[in-house]
């Protein structure tokens, strides 16, 4: 290979290695940055959304609660003359059997507002959730703290009825 032939070669190479070192402005430091700084084992001091629950939320939460609380409170008679017939229910298909059999139903059904009231409980935390891709913290604790409430009223009904329908067989 004759020098005239490499100098075009040499030339493109010195072009190509220049490209990667011409100036662009200011570099970035290699400090650390500030949140590089915090230590991830310091707890958070205060949450970042830190207000009380929305009002329209705690009035409706309240509302449902109610409505669970007053459900029950007409579920506790009806439950109570299912168990009765229950008791003293004769074989399966007698009448006797049937009468605590439809008992049990107004039972189940005097359960509505309880079960209506924790469903709607639930529908309101996900649209909230949806509409504002988040729940600040006092409002899903608000949340939270009906669901418990309503979700105990819930399964002691349940659990009253599923006894009902043991000693029934049904």
């Amino acid at each position: 290979m004759r020098h005239t032939d490499a100098f075009p070669l040499m030339l493109i190479a010195i072009a190509a290695t220049s490209a990667c070192s011409t100036p662009g402005g200011p570099y970035p430091s290699l400090q650390p940055r500030a949140a590089e700084k915090i230590d991830p084992r310091l707890p958070v001091e205060r949450p970042m959304n830190d207000r009380p629950v929305n009002a329209a939320l705690a009035a409706r939460l309240a509302e449902l609660v109610v409505q669970a609380r007053s459900g029950d409170a007409a579920f506790g008679p009806a439950v109570a003359e299912a168990e009765r017939l229950a008791g003293v229910a004769g074989a399966a298909h007698s009448e006797s059997w049937v009468a605590a059999e439809v008992a049990l139903s107004a039972a189940i059904a005097a359960r509505s507002p309880t079960a209506l009231a924790l469903g709607a409980i639930d529908a309101l935390g996900a649209d909230k959730l949806q509409a504002q891709g988040g729940l600040a913290p006092s409002d899903l604790a608000a949340i939270k703290a009906a669901s418990e409430e309503v979700g105990a009223i819930d399964q002691r009904q349940a659990a009253r009825v599923a006894a009902i329908k043991a000693r029934l067989g049904s």
